[in-house]
């Protein structure tokens, strides 16, 4: 008969002189390591780089690793945004979501003009998330691409549950407003080329 699975922070509690529970955790959260790093560097070289770095760091840690009412969980979210920081810093350059990649175009109609509107509205959308600050990013991606509710956002960015929805209401208006600003900066540009053809 198999064990039961032993729960995560008794696991993170013995990883520091248990490689096998370390193994364990590390099998239970890579996966979501290297997804977040990836949606924040959009580059599969560096995203495997900095996961590495992220489990070698919290090796390194996890004997001083205390249970804090924090998920071992949101332990690995900070070193891995701390580290994808750094890597930001270093290149000086803005943090790049490559969600584009990732966001399905509704298959309702199958009409080449229908898919061709949807991928015009997915690469505006792309191009104002790519605007967005770091932790607008960073946000979005928690609550999007890894699922997470309030509550486990505001544990990973080290906010309040009524804090992590503020700022979401703030993206969401901030995305609102920069989609409806290139909507009318595309229709004046395409009304002028129409004045220049006609």
């Amino acid at each position: 008969m198999k064990e039961p699975a032993m729960d995560e922070m008794s696991l993170a509690q013995r990883a520091g002189s248990d490689p096998e529970a370390f193994g364990e955790l590390y099998e239970r959260h890579v996966r979501k390591i290297y997804n977040y790093i990836y949606y924040r560097t959009g580059n599969v070289h560096d995203a495997e780089d900095l996961t590495e770095m992220v489990f070698q760091r919290a090796l390194r840690h996890v004997a001083k690793f205390e249970d804090k009412g924090v998920p071992f969980t949101a332990w690995l979210y900070r070193i891995a945004h701390n580290l994808v920081a750094n890597w930001h810093r270093d290149r000086s350059r803005r943090p790049i979501v490559p969600l584009d990649q990732h966001v399905a175009v509704s298959e309702v109609s199958k009409h080449p003009e229908s898919e061709a509107m949807a991928l015009e509205e997915t690469e505006l959308l792309m191009t104002i998330v790519r605007q967005l600050p770091s932790d607008r990013q960073q946000l979005l991606i928690l609550k999007f691409v890894e699922r997470m509710s309030n509550a486990e956002i505001g544990e990973v960015m080290g906010r309040s549950e009524g804090a992590v929805k503020s700022l979401y209401h703030r993206t969401l208006n901030a995305l609102r407003a920069e989609a409806k600003r290139l909507e009318e900066e595309s229709s004046a540009s395409k009304s002028l080329k129409d004045e220049k053809v006609g």
